[in-house]
Protein backbone atom coordinates (compact mmCIF):
# COMPACT_ATOMS: atom_id res chain seq x y z
CA UNK A 1 0.00 0.00 0.00
CA UNK A 2 1.70 3.39 -0.94
CA UNK A 3 0.43 6.70 -1.45
CA UNK A 4 -0.80 7.33 -4.98
CA UNK A 5 -2.00 10.50 -7.36
CA UNK A 6 -5.28 11.31 -7.36
CA UNK A 7 -4.86 10.84 -11.02
CA UNK A 8 -4.27 7.29 -10.37
CA UNK A 9 -8.14 6.88 -9.21
CA UNK A 10 -9.67 4.04 -10.49
CA UNK A 11 -13.04 4.38 -11.85
CA UNK A 12 -15.94 1.85 -12.82
CA UNK A 13 -17.97 3.41 -15.48
CA UNK A 14 -19.64 0.52 -16.72
CA UNK A 15 -22.09 -2.03 -15.01
CA UNK A 16 -21.09 -5.78 -15.57
CA UNK A 17 -23.09 -8.11 -17.20
CA UNK A 18 -24.63 -11.18 -15.05
CA UNK A 19 -22.97 -14.48 -16.27
CA UNK A 20 -25.51 -17.79 -15.60
CA UNK A 21 -24.81 -20.48 -13.26
CA UNK A 22 -23.42 -23.50 -15.17
CA UNK A 23 -24.40 -27.10 -14.13
CA UNK A 24 -20.89 -27.83 -12.83
CA UNK A 25 -21.18 -24.95 -10.42
CA UNK A 26 -24.70 -26.03 -9.74
CA UNK A 27 -23.36 -29.58 -9.21
CA UNK A 28 -20.87 -28.14 -6.56
CA UNK A 29 -23.86 -25.50 -4.80
CA UNK A 30 -25.60 -28.85 -4.37
CA UNK A 31 -22.83 -30.88 -3.16
CA UNK A 32 -21.93 -28.30 -0.12
CA UNK A 33 -26.04 -27.14 0.87
CA UNK A 34 -25.89 -23.89 -1.27
CA UNK A 35 -29.06 -25.15 -2.80
CA UNK A 36 -32.38 -25.02 -1.60
CA UNK A 37 -35.95 -26.31 -3.21
CA UNK A 38 -37.70 -22.79 -2.93
CA UNK A 39 -39.98 -22.22 -5.42
CA UNK A 40 -40.28 -18.32 -5.26
CA UNK A 41 -37.91 -16.69 -7.71
CA UNK A 42 -36.41 -13.07 -8.05
CA UNK A 43 -39.11 -12.11 -11.20
CA UNK A 44 -41.83 -12.80 -8.66
CA UNK A 45 -41.03 -9.93 -6.33
CA UNK A 46 -41.43 -7.60 -9.46
CA UNK A 47 -44.67 -7.48 -9.56
CA UNK A 48 -45.31 -4.97 -7.03
CA UNK A 49 -48.30 -2.63 -7.25
CA UNK A 50 -46.88 0.23 -5.26
CA UNK A 51 -43.61 2.00 -3.59
CA UNK A 52 -42.32 4.64 -1.44
CA UNK A 53 -39.34 5.88 -0.78
CA UNK A 54 -37.30 4.85 2.92
CA UNK A 55 -35.59 7.63 4.44
CA UNK A 56 -32.81 7.05 7.26
CA UNK A 57 -33.47 8.62 10.88
CA UNK A 58 -32.47 11.79 9.48
CA UNK A 59 -34.74 12.16 7.02
CA UNK A 60 -32.46 11.53 4.29
CA UNK A 61 -32.79 9.24 0.83
CA UNK A 62 -31.58 5.41 1.91
CA UNK A 63 -32.04 4.77 -1.79
CA UNK A 64 -34.56 1.65 -0.98
CA UNK A 65 -38.29 1.82 -1.87
CA UNK A 66 -40.71 0.29 0.61
CA UNK A 67 -42.70 -2.06 -2.31
CA UNK A 68 -46.75 -2.96 -1.49
CA UNK A 69 -48.04 -6.14 -3.18
CA UNK A 70 -51.43 -6.73 -3.85
CA UNK A 71 -53.26 -8.29 -0.77
CA UNK A 72 -54.45 -10.99 -2.84
CA UNK A 73 -50.96 -12.06 -3.37
CA UNK A 74 -49.18 -11.20 -0.13
CA UNK A 75 -50.32 -13.95 2.18
CA UNK A 76 -48.91 -16.51 -0.40
CA UNK A 77 -45.50 -14.52 -0.97
CA UNK A 78 -45.21 -13.62 2.82
CA UNK A 79 -45.28 -17.76 3.36
CA UNK A 80 -42.85 -18.41 0.71
CA UNK A 81 -40.33 -15.45 2.01
CA UNK A 82 -40.64 -17.08 5.55
CA UNK A 83 -39.72 -20.24 4.66
CA UNK A 84 -36.90 -19.34 2.51
CA UNK A 85 -35.34 -17.43 5.43
CA UNK A 86 -35.91 -20.97 7.54
CA UNK A 87 -33.40 -22.27 4.45
CA UNK A 88 -31.51 -20.38 4.81
CA UNK A 89 -31.07 -20.24 8.59
CA UNK A 90 -32.42 -23.39 9.92
CA UNK A 91 -31.86 -26.22 6.88
CA UNK A 92 -32.30 -28.83 8.72
CA UNK A 93 -36.32 -27.62 9.75
CA UNK A 94 -37.59 -25.39 7.41
CA UNK A 95 -41.12 -25.55 8.53
CA UNK A 96 -40.21 -24.14 11.88
CA UNK A 97 -41.68 -20.72 11.17
CA UNK A 98 -44.60 -20.14 13.21
CA UNK A 99 -42.76 -17.58 15.32
CA UNK A 100 -41.56 -15.66 12.34
CA UNK A 101 -43.89 -13.03 9.47
CA UNK A 102 -42.59 -10.83 7.00
CA UNK A 103 -43.18 -6.82 7.79
CA UNK A 104 -42.27 -5.41 4.76
CA UNK A 105 -40.31 -6.13 1.70
CA UNK A 106 -37.85 -3.22 0.29
CA UNK A 107 -36.33 -2.66 -3.26
CA UNK A 108 -32.90 -1.03 -4.41
CA UNK A 109 -32.96 0.44 -8.13
CA UNK A 110 -29.38 1.21 -7.61
CA UNK A 111 -26.46 -0.74 -8.50
CA UNK A 112 -26.15 -4.19 -10.99
CA UNK A 113 -28.01 -6.86 -8.45
CA UNK A 114 -31.47 -4.46 -7.98
CA UNK A 115 -32.31 -6.28 -4.89
CA UNK A 116 -34.97 -7.36 -3.30
CA UNK A 117 -34.66 -6.35 0.78
CA UNK A 118 -37.00 -8.62 3.22
CA UNK A 119 -37.89 -7.97 6.92
CA UNK A 120 -38.42 -10.98 9.14
CA UNK A 121 -39.49 -10.20 12.61
CA UNK A 122 -40.05 -13.08 15.38
CA UNK A 123 -43.52 -12.52 16.73
CA UNK A 124 -42.41 -13.75 20.65
CA UNK A 125 -39.72 -10.56 21.10
CA UNK A 126 -40.19 -8.55 18.09
CA UNK A 127 -36.80 -8.99 17.16
CA UNK A 128 -35.51 -8.70 13.73
CA UNK A 129 -33.35 -10.14 10.66
CA UNK A 130 -33.13 -9.21 6.63
CA UNK A 131 -31.68 -11.26 3.65
CA UNK A 132 -32.10 -10.17 0.05
CA UNK A 133 -33.25 -11.60 -2.70
CA UNK A 134 -31.03 -11.02 -5.86
CA UNK A 135 -30.67 -12.30 -9.61
CA UNK A 136 -28.41 -15.41 -9.35
CA UNK A 137 -24.74 -14.29 -11.18
CA UNK A 138 -22.27 -17.04 -11.33
CA UNK A 139 -19.44 -14.00 -10.36
CA UNK A 140 -21.34 -13.18 -7.63
CA UNK A 141 -21.19 -16.76 -6.21
CA UNK A 142 -17.91 -17.60 -6.86
CA UNK A 143 -17.36 -14.29 -4.82
CA UNK A 144 -19.72 -15.32 -1.90
CA UNK A 145 -18.03 -17.94 -1.68
CA UNK A 146 -14.20 -17.50 -1.44
CA UNK A 147 -14.95 -14.95 0.94
CA UNK A 148 -16.85 -17.99 3.35
CA UNK A 149 -14.14 -20.51 2.75
CA UNK A 150 -10.86 -17.63 2.69
CA UNK A 151 -11.96 -14.50 5.05
CA UNK A 152 -12.79 -14.64 8.66
CA UNK A 153 -16.24 -14.55 8.38
CA UNK A 154 -18.74 -17.00 7.56
CA UNK A 155 -21.56 -16.58 5.12
CA UNK A 156 -25.76 -18.36 4.44
CA UNK A 157 -26.57 -17.97 0.92
CA UNK A 158 -28.36 -20.46 -1.48
CA UNK A 159 -29.03 -20.61 -5.16
CA UNK A 160 -32.36 -21.75 -6.83
CA UNK A 161 -33.06 -21.67 -10.27
CA UNK A 162 -32.24 -17.49 -11.60
CA UNK A 163 -32.23 -16.41 -7.81
CA UNK A 164 -29.94 -15.89 -4.90
CA UNK A 165 -30.41 -15.62 -1.60
CA UNK A 166 -28.24 -13.62 0.58
CA UNK A 167 -27.84 -12.83 4.16
CA UNK A 168 -27.22 -9.82 5.88
CA UNK A 169 -24.39 -8.69 6.71
CA UNK A 170 -24.21 -6.67 9.88
CA UNK A 171 -21.90 -3.50 10.39
CA UNK A 172 -21.39 0.43 9.44
CA UNK A 173 -20.90 1.03 5.97
CA UNK A 174 -17.63 2.25 5.05
CA UNK A 175 -18.24 5.64 2.90
CA UNK A 176 -20.08 6.77 6.70
CA UNK A 177 -18.09 5.63 9.44
CA UNK A 178 -15.09 7.82 9.23
CA UNK A 179 -17.75 10.70 8.33
CA UNK A 180 -20.39 9.85 11.60
CA UNK A 181 -18.45 8.02 13.95
CA UNK A 182 -16.19 9.37 16.34
CA UNK A 183 -13.08 7.69 16.43
CA UNK A 184 -12.20 7.80 20.26
CA UNK A 185 -8.75 7.75 20.62
CA UNK A 186 -5.07 6.66 18.63
CA UNK A 187 -5.65 2.85 19.35
CA UNK A 188 -8.71 3.06 17.34
CA UNK A 189 -7.30 4.70 15.14
CA UNK A 190 -4.84 2.25 14.58
CA UNK A 191 -7.30 -0.86 15.15
CA UNK A 192 -9.22 0.39 11.38
CA UNK A 193 -6.42 1.25 9.93
CA UNK A 194 -4.50 -2.34 10.67
CA UNK A 195 -7.97 -4.10 9.80
CA UNK A 196 -8.45 -2.11 6.45
CA UNK A 197 -4.86 -3.23 5.08
CA UNK A 198 -5.70 -6.71 6.21
CA UNK A 199 -9.02 -6.38 4.55
CA UNK A 200 -7.10 -5.18 1.23
CA UNK A 201 -4.84 -7.82 1.43
CA UNK A 202 -7.98 -10.49 1.65
CA UNK A 203 -9.42 -8.48 -1.65
CA UNK A 204 -6.00 -8.36 -3.42
CA UNK A 205 -5.21 -12.76 -2.63
CA UNK A 206 -9.20 -13.35 -4.11
CA UNK A 207 -9.50 -11.03 -6.84
CA UNK A 208 -12.03 -9.33 -5.40
CA UNK A 209 -12.83 -6.05 -6.90
CA UNK A 210 -14.91 -2.93 -6.74
CA UNK A 211 -14.21 -2.50 -2.83
CA UNK A 212 -15.32 1.32 -2.46
CA UNK A 213 -16.23 2.47 0.81
CA UNK A 214 -20.32 1.41 -0.30
CA UNK A 215 -19.50 -2.30 -0.84
CA UNK A 216 -17.94 -2.86 2.76
CA UNK A 217 -19.02 -2.67 6.00
CA UNK A 218 -16.71 -1.95 9.54
CA UNK A 219 -17.97 -4.20 12.47
CA UNK A 220 -17.72 -3.03 15.73
CA UNK A 221 -17.33 -5.13 18.76
CA UNK A 222 -17.12 -4.01 22.25
CA UNK A 223 -14.61 -6.70 24.25
CA UNK A 224 -13.96 -6.08 27.73
CA UNK A 225 -11.44 -3.24 27.54
CA UNK A 226 -11.65 -1.64 24.05
CA UNK A 227 -13.40 -1.98 20.77
CA UNK A 228 -12.44 -4.76 18.43
CA UNK A 229 -12.89 -3.70 14.63
CA UNK A 230 -13.08 -5.81 11.29
CA UNK A 231 -13.84 -4.69 8.01
CA UNK A 232 -15.94 -7.01 6.00
CA UNK A 233 -17.33 -7.10 2.15
CA UNK A 234 -20.40 -6.74 1.75
CA UNK A 235 -20.81 -6.89 -2.45
CA UNK A 236 -19.03 -10.02 -4.59
CA UNK A 237 -20.47 -8.93 -7.97
CA UNK A 238 -16.74 -7.89 -9.23
CA UNK A 239 -14.95 -11.36 -8.41
CA UNK A 240 -12.21 -11.61 -11.18
CA UNK A 241 -14.09 -9.43 -14.09
CA UNK A 242 -12.16 -7.50 -14.34
CA UNK A 243 -8.14 -6.52 -16.43
CA UNK A 244 -6.53 -4.02 -14.50
CA UNK A 245 -4.52 -5.22 -11.28
CA UNK A 246 -5.57 -1.53 -9.71
CA UNK A 247 -9.43 -2.88 -9.83
CA UNK A 248 -8.51 -5.17 -7.06
CA UNK A 249 -6.52 -2.99 -4.74
CA UNK A 250 -9.26 -1.12 -2.06
CA UNK A 251 -6.71 1.66 -1.85
CA UNK A 252 -6.47 2.95 -5.71
CA UNK A 253 -10.66 4.19 -4.87
CA UNK A 254 -11.47 7.53 -4.24
CA UNK A 255 -14.00 6.53 -2.01
CA UNK A 256 -11.64 5.18 0.06
CA UNK A 257 -9.65 8.04 0.66
CA UNK A 258 -10.63 8.58 4.20
CA UNK A 259 -9.51 5.28 5.20
CA UNK A 260 -6.42 5.42 2.90
CA UNK A 261 -5.09 8.86 4.80
CA UNK A 262 -6.08 7.45 8.26
CA UNK A 263 -3.56 4.13 6.93
CA UNK A 264 -0.90 6.97 6.12
CA UNK A 265 -1.53 8.61 9.68
CA UNK A 266 -0.96 6.31 11.99
CA UNK A 267 1.15 3.10 10.34
CA UNK A 268 4.43 2.92 9.26
CA UNK A 269 5.53 0.69 5.75
CA UNK A 270 6.96 -1.68 7.71
CA UNK A 271 4.13 -2.12 10.14
CA UNK A 272 1.41 -2.57 6.92
CA UNK A 273 3.83 -4.61 5.57
CA UNK A 274 3.89 -6.66 8.42
CA UNK A 275 0.09 -6.79 8.43
CA UNK A 276 0.09 -8.33 5.08
CA UNK A 277 2.44 -10.63 6.02
CA UNK A 278 0.15 -11.61 8.93
CA UNK A 279 -3.34 -11.63 6.78
CA UNK A 280 -1.47 -13.94 4.00
CA UNK A 281 -0.01 -16.32 6.89
CA UNK A 282 -3.98 -16.85 7.95
CA UNK A 283 -5.37 -17.04 5.24
CA UNK A 284 -2.54 -20.01 4.49
CA UNK A 285 -4.18 -21.59 6.79
CA UNK A 286 -7.42 -21.39 5.89
CA UNK A 287 -6.66 -22.60 2.53
CA UNK A 288 -4.55 -25.99 3.71
CA UNK A 289 -7.42 -26.71 5.68
CA UNK A 290 -10.40 -26.15 3.45
CA UNK A 291 -7.97 -27.12 0.10
CA UNK A 292 -10.60 -29.80 -1.05
CA UNK A 293 -13.36 -27.44 -1.28
CA UNK A 294 -11.45 -24.80 -2.85
CA UNK A 295 -10.23 -27.30 -5.13
CA UNK A 296 -14.02 -28.13 -6.25
CA UNK A 297 -14.32 -24.27 -6.19
CA UNK A 298 -11.54 -23.07 -8.68
CA UNK A 299 -12.31 -26.33 -10.85
CA UNK A 300 -15.56 -24.90 -11.56
CA UNK A 301 -14.54 -21.52 -12.09
CA UNK A 302 -11.82 -22.49 -14.50
CA UNK A 303 -14.23 -24.17 -16.80
CA UNK A 304 -16.73 -21.12 -16.53
CA UNK A 305 -16.66 -17.73 -18.78
CA UNK A 306 -17.51 -14.84 -16.19
CA UNK A 307 -15.04 -12.14 -17.98
CA UNK A 308 -15.07 -11.32 -21.44
CA UNK A 309 -11.22 -12.33 -23.21
CA UNK A 310 -10.01 -9.16 -23.87
CA UNK A 311 -9.66 -8.36 -19.93
CA UNK A 312 -8.50 -12.17 -19.12
CA UNK A 313 -5.64 -10.99 -21.44
CA UNK A 314 -5.24 -8.11 -20.04
CA UNK A 315 -4.87 -8.97 -16.14
CA UNK A 316 -2.67 -12.28 -17.16
CA UNK A 317 0.01 -9.90 -18.71
CA UNK A 318 -0.67 -8.02 -15.60
CA UNK A 319 -0.22 -10.73 -12.88
CA UNK A 320 2.63 -11.66 -14.89
CA UNK A 321 4.83 -8.72 -14.28
CA UNK A 322 3.58 -8.09 -10.95
CA UNK A 323 4.74 -11.57 -9.75
CA UNK A 324 8.08 -11.44 -12.17
CA UNK A 325 5.92 -15.13 -13.24
CA UNK A 326 5.52 -16.02 -17.23
CA UNK A 327 3.41 -18.85 -15.90
CA UNK A 328 0.27 -16.64 -15.69
CA UNK A 329 0.54 -16.17 -19.29
CA UNK A 330 -0.20 -19.74 -19.79
CA UNK A 331 -3.51 -19.04 -17.89
CA UNK A 332 -6.86 -18.74 -20.11
CA UNK A 333 -9.58 -18.10 -18.04
CA UNK A 334 -9.88 -15.85 -15.23
CA UNK A 335 -10.90 -19.06 -12.80
CA UNK A 336 -6.84 -20.07 -14.02
CA UNK A 337 -5.67 -16.88 -13.17
CA UNK A 338 -7.92 -16.69 -9.47
CA UNK A 339 -6.06 -20.20 -8.69
CA UNK A 340 -2.38 -19.19 -10.08
CA UNK A 341 -2.80 -15.90 -8.22
CA UNK A 342 -3.99 -16.81 -4.93
CA UNK A 343 -1.56 -19.79 -4.19
CA UNK A 344 1.25 -17.16 -5.27
CA UNK A 345 0.20 -14.74 -2.68
CA UNK A 346 -0.67 -16.97 -0.06
CA UNK A 347 1.99 -20.00 -0.35
CA UNK A 348 4.90 -18.12 -2.42
CA UNK A 349 4.18 -14.95 0.03
CA UNK A 350 4.57 -12.32 -2.83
Amino acid sequence: MRQIPTTAWVKISKKKPSYPITPLLMEYLQHFQRAAPFTLQYSDLLDYQESFPLQDKSGEDTLWDWVVYPQRDWEELTRQLTKIYAYLKTPDTPDFTDHLYISRVEYCNFGNSKPFRVRVVNRYNDNHDYYYVKRADASRVYGLELEHILAPNRIDFLVQGETLIEEHITGIPGDVYLQKRRLRDEETHVRIAKEFVKFSERCFSKLLGDMRSYNYVVVVTQDFDMQQIRVRAIDFDQQSYEGRIEVYLPHFYEENRNMLELVWDVLEPATIRQYQKEERGLMARRLKSGWSRVDDLLYCMEQDTISTETRVESLREGLSRYHKDPIFLESRTMGQLTRQHLTSMVFKGA
